[in-house]
């Protein structure tokens, strides 16, 4: 029954003289999400409106798929097409609309047109009111309310007529790739895929970064988190994944360092190749999963002791979230059931027992003075052997 959908989006709508580059890129991306739906589709933007028409079968189910993940989409609408927009054949044509969507439901129903084709003999007022006027004549289970109707159908008139009336969520944001790229360190936890997925929303192009450890993870620990860059993609599109070697600065620091002070030292190490990684593909920033309080490492102590060896911004979107409202995040986005596999990544193997919660800068900076014979000739290997792996 339908042949195309119209896609509409919300904060594209308010950018100005700028929004034809928002409007162009959330073309380009849906065009880019269809490729993989059973299917042949044009995207077509006229006058302010965005559509998506299939060119001959196609499956429904599977384009709705791939158009609900396109960050920019607001809401997705199921259309039919009428070519033939003579009054008589525009009657017939949502007569048989409401016929197929409907049937003999019980719905109060408001008509609303637009004519983008100001030669149309109707204007827009006209055609709500013949249309309804119709409409009900033909169907006794319909009623008329304006001001809260069950249903809207809508009838837009260009150089065919554009039928429709059900309205499918979209997931928002802004088009990927609007607003620059950034670095995401990506774990095998909870937190940091729904920490890419948020900021791939606001627009965002992702890389990301995995700290591996072997023998201490496992190469299922790497595959994890292969899985979840996967995943992540699925909304973000493609992703270089950075698989860093970090078995030897773990042990140096372990050996050099108080041990309660690990997780912080391992982890401002961590920054600073992560950083290095964004610096070289053109990320304007690093991600990060943490919130405030959740761990050892997340204190306001913490976070400001990892802060201080970056140049780049750091970019928390989960920073005032708490455990549950990230694990339904990362459930409506499909990674929980990964991310909870028992593999355990390179933070939770090398925990020290009582981790220091708030660390001071200077005894964490004179404690890395230890490292000072090693440290960058294992950084600069860990930098020239890592492994990249591009996710589609």
């Amino acid at each position: 029954m339908f042949q195309a959908f119209l896609i509409k989006y919300a904060e594209i709508g308010i950018k100005g003289k700028n929004r034809f580059i928002f409007e162009n890129a959330l073309k380009n991306q849906i065009a880019f999400a269809l490729e993989k739906a059973e299917g042949d589709f044009q995207v077509i933007k006229d006058q302010g409106r965005i559509y998506v028409e299939a060119t001959g079968e196609f499956d429904y189910d599977d384009a709705l798929e791939a158009m609900s993940r396109v960050f920019g989409i607001a809401q997705i609408c199921p259309v039919v097409l009428v070519e033939d927009v003579s009054w008589e054949s525009l009657k017939e044509s949502v007569k048989n609309y409401v016929i197929n969507v409907y049937g003999s439901e019980e719905l109060t129903f408001k008509m609303e047109a637009k004519r983008a084709d100001k030669n149309y003999p109707r204007t827009s007022p006209q055609i709500c009111m013949d249309m309804g006027e119709y409409l009900l004549d033909e169907f006794p289970n319909l009623k008329v309310d304006v001001r809260n109707p069950q249903v809207r159908i809508h009838v837009e008139i260009r150089n065919r007529a554009y039928i429709y009336s059900k309205t499918i969520p979209g997931p928002g944001g802004m088009p990927v790739g609007t607003n620059g790229k950034a670095m995401l360190l990506l774990s095998g936890g909870i937190d940091s895929p729904v920490a890419g997925y948020m900021i791939a929303k606001r627009g965002v192009k992702l890389s990301a970064t995995y700290f591996h450890a072997p023998p201490y993870t496992s190469e299922r620990a790497k595959q994890k988190v292969v899985d979840l860059a996967r995943i992540v993609s699925r909304y973000s599109g493609p992703v270089e994944l950075n698989i860093v070697n970090f078995t030897d600065i773990q042990l140096y620091i372990y050996e050099k360092c108080p041990h309660e002070e690990l997780t912080i030292i391992m982890r401002r190490y961590m920054m600073k190749i992560a950083e290095e990684l964004a610096k070289a593909d053109g990320s304007l920033g690093l991600i990060t999963g943490e919130s405030i309080g959740q761990v050892a490492s997340q204190t306001m102590q913490s976070l400001a002791a990892t802060n201080e060896v970056c140049t780049l911004p750091v970019y928390r979107p989960l920073i005032g979230f708490d455990k549950q409202e990230i694990v339904t995040v990362s459930e409506k986005i499909g990674t929980y059931e990964t991310s909870i596999q028992p593999f355990e990544d390179c933070c939770t193997i090398f925990v020290a027992k009582h981790p220091v919660t708030k660390p001071n800068l200077n005894i964490i900076k004179r404690s890395e003075r230890n490292l000072e014979e090693k440290i960058d000739e294992l950084v600069k290997t860990a930098l020239e052997t890592v492994e990249k792996i591009q996710i589609q």
